[in-house]
Parts: C-alpha cells; sequence; structure tokens
C-alpha cells in the first residue's frame, strides 16, 4: 500500500479507518531534558530534589498503573473526587483551557515559593523576559516593558485541601496606540497544578511547594524563558511529560467510561506504522455509542477499571479493524487517543474538550507527572 493511499471503507457498525502519510507532529518542548539526566539546567543549587525531601526514596511510586486500576468516580490512588469542584470554579477564570493545545511537563517541588507574592513573581519575571529579549541588559523592575506578565491563583483547580492552588501565568504583548490608551494581546499561558497529588506533597519539606504538572500554551521561546527563570528562582527541574503507548490505552478506555453527551465526536486512534521509508499513520475512529457498548460488556465491575479489563477492550478493537481491513494494529504504534473528554498524543500534548471530567483527566496527568520525579 502506497504511502499516501486512503482507505475510506467502513465497518458494519459505522466503524471507519483512514490511513496517510504522517501529519504534523508537534514540536519537542524548549526545555528538553539534559543528557544522561533527563533533566533541564539545575536551579540555583542548593542540591538535588532528592536530597531535599523527607525520606527520597518515598518519591518512588512504584509501578504506576496499580494507581490506576480504581474506581472511576475517585482519583487513581483511591481517593474520593472533590465534589464538583471545577463545576464551581468562575468560568470566565477557567474558560481559556478548553479547546487549546497544551504541551505537558514535571515540575520537582517549587523551594520557597509563597502565594502571597504572586504579583512580585509576575513583575520580576516580566523584568527578566525584557532583559533576555534585549540580550542580557539590564531592565529596571517597573519600569514599562513590551511584555506584561500576569501570575495569578486558581484556587478551585484542585483536587483535595492538601493539593496547592493552581497558579497561572499569562504574558500578553503590549502596544501604545496612543499615550492614553494601550491595548494588550495574550501571547502565552502556562499553569502549575496538582489535582490529588498529595501522595507527594507529604513527603517534602515544609519550605517546598508541590504542583507537579505544568501545561503551556504558545511559542517555545516563552516557555523557555518562563521555565528557566522558574527553575533559577525556585530551584526546581522541569522535563518533558511524554504520554506512553499504554497509557494512551488507559486513557482509551477511561474516558470511554465517562458519561459524555450524545453528540460528541467520536473515539478517535491514531496509529504510527514502524519500519517504512515515509512516515505513515493509520486514523482509527469509533462511534462513541459502539465505544460505550463495548465497554460496558468488558467492563466487569461498575465504576471499576483494571489491566486486564483495558487489554481486552483494546483486543476487541483490534479485531474489529483486522477483520475488516486485514491490519494488525497490534504491530504499530498508538500514538494518540482522541474521544469527547479529550485527546492526547504521545509526545505530551493535550487538549481539554470540555470541563464536566476535566478534574479526572488532570488527576491521571498529575500521576504521570509525579511518577516522572524519581
Amino acid at each position: 500500500m502506497a504511502a499516501g493511499a486512503v482507505l475510506g471503507a467502513a465497518g458494519a457498525d459505522g466503524t471507519r479507518v483512514q490511513t496517510a502519510p504522517g501529519g504534523e507532529r508537534p514540536e519537542a518542548g524548549a526545555m528538553e531534558p539534559a543528557e544522561g539526566t533527563g533533566w533541564a539546567a539545575a536551579g540555583s543549587g542548593r542540591g538535588s530534589v532528592a536530597g531535599r525531601v523527607s525520606g527520597a526514596g518515598q518519591l518512588s511510586r512504584g509501578p504506576l498503573l496499580k494507581k490506576l486500576s480504581g474506581q472511576l468516580g475517585v482519583s487513581p490512588s483511591g481517593r474520593a473526587l472533590p465534589p464538583g469542584s471545577w463545576e464551581n470554579a468562575d468560568p470566565r477564570k477557567t474558560a481559556f483551557i478548553l479547546r487549546k493545545q497544551w504541551t505537558l511537563y514535571s515540575v520537582t517541588p517549587l523551594y520557597k515559593f509563597s502565594s502571597a507574592h504572586l504579583k512580585d513573581y509576575g513583575r520580576q519575571l516580566g523584568a527578566f523576559i525584557a532583559a533576555e529579549k534585549q540580550k542580557g541588559l539590564a531592565v529596571e523592575v517597573g519600569v514599562e516593558l513590551g511584555i506584561k506578565v500576569a501570575v495569578s491563583s486558581l484556587p478551585d483547580l484542585r483536587g483535595s485541601d492538601q493539593d496547592h492552588a493552581a497558579v497561572l501565568v499569562q504574558l500578553s504583548l503590549k502596544s501604545s496606540a496612543s499615550q492614553k490608551k494601550t491595548e494588550e494581546k495574550l501571547v502565552w499561558s502556562g499553569w502549575f497544578c496538582s489535582v490529588a497529588g498529595d501522595d507527594l506533597s507529604v513527603n517534602v519539606l515544609e519550605d517546598f511547594t508541590c504542583l507537579p504538572l505544568f501545561l503551556a500554551n504558545g511559542a517555545e521561546s516563552y516557555t523557555s524563558l518562563v521555565g528557566t527563570w522558574f527553575q533559577k528562582t525556585f530551584d526546581c527541574c522541569f522535563r518533558r511529560l511524554v504520554i506512553s503507548p499504554l497509557i494512551l490505552t488507559w486513557m482509551a478506555a477511561l474516558w470511554t467510561g465517562y458519561k459524555v453527551d450524545k453528540t460528541s465526536s467520536a473515539m478517535e486512534l491514531v496509529f504510527s506504522v514502524p519500519c517504512l521509508p515515509q512516515p505513515l499513520d493509520i486514523s482509527y475512529a469509533i462511534h462513541t455509542e459502539d465505544a460505550k457498548a463495548l465497554w460496558d460488556t468488558v467492563q466487569k465491575t461498575p465504576g471499576e477499571i483494571t489491566q486486564e479489563e483495558v487489554d481486552v477492550f483494546m483486543d476487541c478493537l483490534y479485531s474489529h479493524f483486522h477483520r475488516h481491513f486485514k491490519i494488525h494494529l497490534s504491530a504499530t504504534k498508538l500514538v494518540k487517543v482522541s474521544t469527547g473528554i479529550a485527546s492526547a498524543h504521545c509526545d505530551g500534548i493535550i487538549k481539554f474538550l470540555q470541563s464536566q471530567h476535566m478534574i479526572r483527566v488532570l488527576m491521571l496527568l498529575t500521576e504521570l507527572a509525579i511518577s516522572q520525579i524519581q
């Protein structure tokens, strides 16, 4: 089959498949792991994170999937979900999250971070960015700059009282059309959060703040500048958070089990075909109702999920695909999962499509971020 071929056939139940040359790939993040260590540049030199926590070995989470083998209505670690905390959040402060492409990072605990100083952090970060853009020339804090930095809190975006409130960082370009009126255009957003991440917070010392998950949207040059300032100021480290094919299968099963509107888009699985001279992806779309009906037959105990059930669910999808198109998807690599809840790419790219189950999605992403902190 040529790399540009398209299979337009559909199964009897409406399942469709399309193969096409590899599409656009999300670019690698600006804060890539340092060679050999997997971590970006160190901060101010107060020692490694592992040496500053209470019992470094306690940071090891063990097999992540053991944490995920819990109820759909609770966090991966078995704690009850917060009672509608996200739904009660101010929609004007949280609407920016939906339907945007966010790049994921894990972040080690921040040293001497304080929510009481967010405005000061914004002024200092703005001065740092301006200085970097002027090739290191000093810029006085408080002087009118080309970029405005706002650092604020999202107190409702957390999974428990032990979690620190999410912190939002926004960069806006300021263009003075006149001396009396200044227009601002948002060019970059990033936010730190911890949703049911108290397993990590209880093991760190008092001077540290645990916000293990960082999401960025905007130019990578700004991501790099913001990350560099936080690393130097709070002695933390950023690392790109990739999503393995195994975790993607869990996302497919978990999100299929959640209740969504009947008008939700179909579940789509994208597979990359290896060992070809040119990239080739296979897109496998299943109607939401069909995927949910299949999951209901696989799931043994309503409201709970196990690795075995995830494997059976995916094997059924693979068998159905092979029956219609004679292609073994087990020989390919799952690189993307899209549902009415969210979409996730193996390169660590997430897009939230609705707020109803966002806490649950962030809970899983927080677990992934924590599992990467050793």
